[in-house]
């Protein structure tokens, strides 16, 4: 039992140290191992701009099948726990954008075909502001909105 944590130990000693010495001789950079991420979008300082950069189109119809899951009062605003689900079939990615922040873009998440819709986790928001989840299906964008108030210490903001 013993040799067998031993050997896992040393051959997961030995692989960081290769990626180390790789990295460190310039093998192995870490922006060309990184997928392509659309920068823009979570640079971008409004909603409207942000969807257009990530999905291309800033047209949201409200629906009832994309269910947010937040705290009504958010205790502390760097740590709000956040859960999207869309009852749709064929949704391509969910996106969760804090109306009140400098940079609104919070994640987006990408699906395969034969994922459920289905993410959580959790967001930092700046101020009181709705969270607003995004549902990219094949027929356009489906939205929801849950306003979230944050305060500070949980005494009031």
């Amino acid at each position: 039992m013993i040799d067998a944590k031993r050997r896992t130990l040393l051959k997961g000693s030995l692989g960081a140290g290769a990626v180390g010495v790789a990295v460190g001789a310039g093998l192995l950079t870490p922006r060309a191992v990184l997928a392509n991420w659309p920068e823009a979008a979570f640079k971008a300082e409004d909603q409207s701009t942000a969807l257009n950069d990530l999905l291309g189109s800033d047209t949201i119809e409200d629906s009832d099948k994309v269910k947010i899951k937040a705290p009504d009062i958010a205790e502390n605003g760097a740590v709000v726990p956040v859960t999207v689900e869309g009852e749709v079939d064929g949704a391509k990615s969910i996106s969760i954008f804090a109306a009140g922040n400098n940079t609104p873009l919070i994640a987006s998440f990408e699906m395969s075909d034969s994922s459920v819709p289905f993410v959580s986790t959790r967001i930092k928001m700046a101020k009181t502001a709705d969270v607003v989840a995004v549902v990219q299906t094949p027929d356009g964008l489906l939205g929801a909105a849950k306003p979230v108030k944050v305060t500070i210490g949980g005494c009031g903001g």
